[in-house]
């Protein structure tokens, strides 16, 4: 009797464990999903900030300055359900505008140009790289929590379900290809 009470005991110990375990791997994966949002955030803005910085230059011509300001704007002002579609958009715009290789040679012509190329070619290359881990990281605390056992000891607690941040991030071939960037 004693023997069993104490196999039991151990069982329930084991399964508490391994559940407590599971709670906090769910938990490290949501902080990790926090962080990566951050870091997208960061490159969407800064991303959305050289662009505009751009297009105030005087080195486009006007037509392709007030497309490309004005989706930046969007795109920094976007409340967050309609963000994605901002985003989207400047990426859109983005390739409008450096869809060729002679407008970036003519940003580069111009004073500064130079360094206002590299900075929007690294700053339209790092977003999809940061989508991606925001994206990796919600797909594993995604597939985490359609666990039975998760659901069942509610181990996610109150956080809520994540979603992937999905958008247009093709970067415009006149950036992409740029060497030494």
């Amino acid at each position: 009797m004693t023997s069993t009470l104490i196999w039991i005991v151990v069982a329930l110990v084991a399964i508490g464990l391994y559940l407590s375990w599971t709670a906090g791997r769910l938990d490290r994966l949501h902080s990790r999903i926090d962080a990566a949002r951050a870091a997208l955030d960061a490159q969407l803005l800064r991303r959305a900030s050289v662009a505009q910085e751009l297009a105030t230059a005087g080195v486009l011509d006007p037509a392709a300055s007030i497309v490309l300001y004005e989706a930046a704007h969007a795109a920094r002002q976007a409340e967050e359900d309609q963000r994605e579609v901002a985003e989207s958009d400047l990426s859109q715009a983005l390739r409008a505008v450096f869809g060729e290789t002679a407008q970036v040679e003519a940003v580069q012509a111009a004073p500064g140009g130079e360094d206002a190329a590299r900075e929007l070619a690294q700053a339209v290359r790092r977003v999809p790289m940061a989508r991606r881990f925001h994206n990796d990281a919600v797909r594993a605390a995604r597939a985490l929590r359609r666990h039975r056992k998760v659901r069942w000891f509610r181990l996610a607690g109150h956080a809520p379900f994540p979603l992937a941040f999905e958008m247009d991030d093709e970067p415009p071939t006149a950036l992409a290809d740029r060497p030494g960037t």
